[in-house]
């Protein structure tokens, strides 16, 4: 029996198991701080990994599409907080201070690399911008997102300034995948032979967080403090939200001239926030049990972008494949 696109992935239910896990049996004392070594060195690997898995010719092949790249940046680190700032009426007696705050950590975040790849290539995209803009995103993003969670939330990252936040991310997440990039030549081939189980990694990584952050979150009370309606109106802000980024990437794509291709790159890679480089930016920026709340709506908004981008990837991916097929389609 094929499983349904709109169910979650196993990753998903995974996750969701982690939070019941941490919401029943927390980490506390001696094992949450030993729990705290593991996850950064994880993080480090994750990052490792990212740099070792990444290639430099296909991050070339798609680095001159500047306009595509350029557009796909501004819906990211532009659009997304000025939708964030402009829909506080809405969203702040939605969901509350404490979500909204989260909200806008979500919109400060760069985009996803490997799903928003894998989606515009089941939608038959351009797949070497595609794998540039999503790559960039998640380097500008170590730098910018500081900057931008600054600004939007007046946060400096454990009571330091914008610049002691940005090097705490160079440190624990720039060196190891620059450290990859280096031990590629050496590594790259046995990496894309094993990609399929050290995908584990990845997931690995961001459960260690998960967990570790809701163990400290539900220490302190954090499920008294969301009431059930402020939940419901989470998942209608993450609808809302995604749905606008959405419209405007498709407006913006067909204004701005982009052929078809070029459109469905800009969809799928300006309208997806990163849960793999937000969790651990999160891990780094926040401190105490806030982090708990403050990636409730990253780990919403990305089960919800995955699955309203699967049924737009296969949309695209049925459409013809030239002229000519479209014609013999019409011709009896």
């Amino acid at each position: 029996m094929t499983r349904s696109r709109l169910l979650p992935d196993n990753f998903t239910l995974t996750l969701i198991g982690v939070v019941l896990l941490a919401s029943f049996l927390p980490a506390s004392g001696q094992v949450a701080i030993g729990f705290g070594w593991l996850t950064n060195i994880a993080i480090g690997l994750l990052f490792f990994l990212h740099g070792a898995k990444l290639s430099r010719e296909a991050i070339i092949a798609g680095a001159g599409h500047w306009r595509l790249h350029l557009l796909v940046f501004s819906l990211t680190f532009i659009l997304f907080p000025v939708l964030g700032l402009a829909l506080k009426p809405l969203l702040s007696p939605l969901v509350g201070n404490d979500l909204y705050m989260g909200m806008l950590y979500l919109c400060a975040l760069p985009a996803t690399v490997q799903s928003a790849i894998a989606f515009t290539s089941l939608a038959r995209g351009n797949i070497p911008a595609a794998i540039c803009s999503a790559a960039a995103s998640s380097l500008f993003g170590i730098f910018l997102t500081p900057l931008l969670v600054t600004l939007l939330l007046n946060v400096h990252g454990e009571g330091g300034s914008t610049l002691d936040a940005i090097l705490k991310i160079s440190v624990q997440l720039l060196l190891p995948f620059i450290a990859g990039q280096i031990a590629r030549r050496w590594i790259g081939a046995w990496v894309g032979r094993n990609k399929n189980w050290l995908r584990f990694v990845d997931q690995g990584s961001i459960l260690l967080v998960v967990y570790g952050a809701f163990s400290e979150a539900v220490n302190e009370g954090i499920w008294h403090q969301i009431p059930l309606w402020e939940l419901a109106g989470l998942v209608v802000a993450c609808c809302v939200l995604l749905a606008l980024v959405l419209l405007a990437s498709s407006f913006l794509g067909k204004l701005f001239g982009f052929d078809q291709e070029d459109r469905i790159t800009i969809l799928f890679c300006g309208s997806k926030k990163s849960l793999a480089t937000g969790v651990p930016m999160a891990q780094v920026l926040f401190a105490g049990s806030t982090m708990g709340v403050l990636i409730l709506p990253l780990m919403l908004f990305h089960q919800i972008q995955l699955m309203v981008c699967a049924v737009l990837a296969q949309r695209y991916a049925k459409r013809p494949e030239s002229v000519a097929e479209l014609m013999g389609q019409v011709d009896p």
